[in-house]
């Protein structure tokens, strides 16, 4: 799977009658920055240990399909990837503003993915990428491979070795390792189009006594190692919002100026140019189901769905654990509530206005038309449905940028997309 543009990183969005601000962050913290950022961080940490309790999940779901190998396992296993996206999906909010955050948020959900660099694929596929040396590498099958020119070894599939191979030779697309290179061995590809049905990997691909597909041993070992990194990485991301951690300590810099500047980053950027943009406009505009983000397993609809409930989690002060608790405390709403009180009612009307739209594609998807279908050509009611989420992401971003005068923080860059500004470069 190959992205079909670049994306144009840091565009700023234009919007009538509010100027977006730039440059370097001079107003005074607020008294309630402090306690706005506090409670983010720890929204972040719970929404991060939730991850992480869910992936563990699934790591004991794995070992027991691994050591029997059935359907009816391979089914738990799926059951427990899609569980384990729910709290992920919604950290999302913190990237983008945060540093540490977007240094190692690759490792856990990079794509797309070229997913021949990890396993067999369909003869449609191709057999080379002029992007990509790698593109049919294929490490369960080969034990050895050329990396940039060298050597590598791959006769043991550890988890050192998947981490080597994540982005080599400098390709985004070779996506070794995460939540969608599991997706991957899980479910296989997706080859039914813009057609009913996701991907269909027989459990006999796990099964060395009934092999399908050729080295299920090693597939095995891949799918542990995979998931037993993904394990590692989330324990990464609690530690860095911990008491103690470097992510927490960030945020409350500037008596939590930064906190709060880093919120609505997070806010404006995955909603204008990650997810109404990259995410979702992008495969729009092109019809594409290889542009779709959950694209093996269908769960797109609920990885998006997530997304925008987690933007609605940071801006409201609020996040409902996976055990039924909810974190919650000082909030932004309230502090703009004081300040404009209208400002505040149109944000949380196009919050509201985008989780109806998201719902209204839960639902559709729920009724048995999968994500990949809605954006099809010719749908054109399923794709009505998707651009309705589109423009109302694109316009809570405009309301983002209201919040953001009210407060006069300055240095916020809301990152754009091509195929919302510049659709016409879109290839």
């Amino acid at each position: 799977m190959t992205m079909s543009f670049s994306l144009n990183k840091m565009l700023l969005v234009p919007v009538a009658g509010v100027a977006m601000l730039a440059g370097v962050v001079q107003a005074s913290a607020e008294p309630a920055f402090k306690a706005i950022s506090s409670n983010y961080a720890n929204i972040a940490h719970a929404g991060y240990e939730d991850s992480l309790k869910t992936a563990e999940e699934l790591q004991e779901a794995i070992k027991q399909f691994l050591k029997q190998p059935s359907k009816a396992t391979q089914d738990i296993a799926k059951d427990f990837w899609i569980a384990a996206r729910i709290p992920y999906q919604q950290t999302e909010a913190f990237r983008f503003g945060n540093k540490l955050v977007d240094d190692w948020e690759g490792k856990v959900n990079a794509w797309p993915l070229d997913e021949g660099l990890i396993d067999y694929v369909s003869k449609g596929y191709g057999i080379e990428n002029e992007e990509n040396p790698l593109y049919i590498a294929n490490v369960i099958a080969n034990k050895s491979l050329k990396v940039a020119g060298k050597d590598v070894d791959a006769s043991n599939i550890t988890p050192d070795l998947l981490e080597s191979l994540q982005e080599a030779g400098g390709v985004e697309s070779n996506v070794a390792i995460g939540y969608h290179a599991i997706e991957f061995l899980l479910w296989g590809q997706d080859l039914n189009g813009t057609k009913a049905g996701a991907g269909a990997r027989p459990a006999t691909d796990f099964d060395t006594a009934k092999c399908t597909g050729g080295n299920c041993g090693r597939r095995a070992a891949y799918l542990t190692a995979a998931t037993d990194l993904l394990v590692k990485d989330l324990k990464d991301a609690v530690a860095m919002w911990a008491k103690n951690g470097k992510a927490r300590a960030a945020v409350m810099g500037n008596d939590g100026a930064d906190g709060v500047k880093a919120l609505l980053t997070g806010m404006g950027s995955l909603s204008y140019g990650e997810l109404a943009g990259e995410r979702i406009k992008l495969g729009l505009m092109l019809h594409d189901p290889e542009e779709e983000h959950d694209c093996f397993s269908d769960n797109t609809h609920a990885s998006h769905y997530n997304d925008a409930k987690g933007i609605r989690n940071v801006y409201v002060g609020s996040y409902k654990r996976v055990d039924g608790s909810v974190v919650s405390g000082a909030s932004l709403a309230d502090l703009i509530k004081g300040k404009d009180a209208k400002v505040n009612e149109g944000m949380m009307s196009r919050l509201d206005a985008t989780m109806t739209a998201m719902d209204a594609m839960v639902k559709r998807a729920e009724g048995g038309e999968a994500y990949d279908q809605m954006i099809g050509e010719g749908n054109k009611d399923g794709n009505a449905v998707v651009q309705k989420v589109v423009d109302s992401l694109a316009d809570q971003t405009k309301d983002i940028q209201r919040v953001l005068a009210v407060l006069d923080i300055k240095g916020v860059e809301i990152e754009g997309s091509d195929s919302l500004d510049n659709p016409a470069k879109v290839k």
